[in-house]
């Protein structure tokens, strides 16, 4: 099968790879270049644990084709640290115990990450409504959603 050429933007660096038609940008984060964050868990969309952000659209990276990232700008939970610096989302989800197993929590920091951004003061509803596309096998959510409402007043005061 022929592979295609793709350029893109890759947690803020330029990144090249070749995939197959048919390959998922999972497959191409995972397999290619070794990025094991971004974790599959349905590989349905029904989940949300390869939530990444695309041109700063939150997508299920199991549902997008690598092929169609050419010229994108992508965001895995990879790049939300700054070096060893965790971003805050993430010093608050250690703090709050907001995680155990670990596979869904890639996936709910970037989602996260993305409601932050586009609202720094949520209410809890709204947390709730946002991180809902995000299962969680473990934790029961209560800690996820303090673990957010805190990083996000957290964030406002800086």
């Amino acid at each position: 099968m022929a592979k295609v050429h793709v350029t893109a933007t890759l947690n803020g660096n330029a990144v090249e790879f070749l995939c197959e038609t048919r390959q998922t940008l999972l497959q191409i984060l995972r397999d290619e270049l070794h990025l094991t964050g971004t974790k599959e868990g349905c590989g349905t969309g029904d989940c949300g644990a390869c939530s990444v952000t695309v041109d700063g659209r939150l997508m299920c990276s199991c549902l997008i084709l690598g092929a169609e990232m050419q010229g994108k700008s992508i965001q895995t939970i990879e790049g939300m640290a700054d070096g060893e610096k965790l971003h805050p989302l993430q010093r608050k989800f250690l703090e709050h115990a907001a995680l155990q197993c670990g596979v869904c929590t890639p996936g709910v920091l970037v989602a996260a990450k993305s409601l932050l951004e586009r609202n720094p003061d949520p209410t809890e509803e709204q947390v709730r409504y946002w991180l809902a596309g995000n299962l969680c096998r473990c934790t029961g959510y209560n800690k996820i959603i303090e673990a957010v409402l805190d990083a996000a007043s957290e964030m406002r005061r800086a």
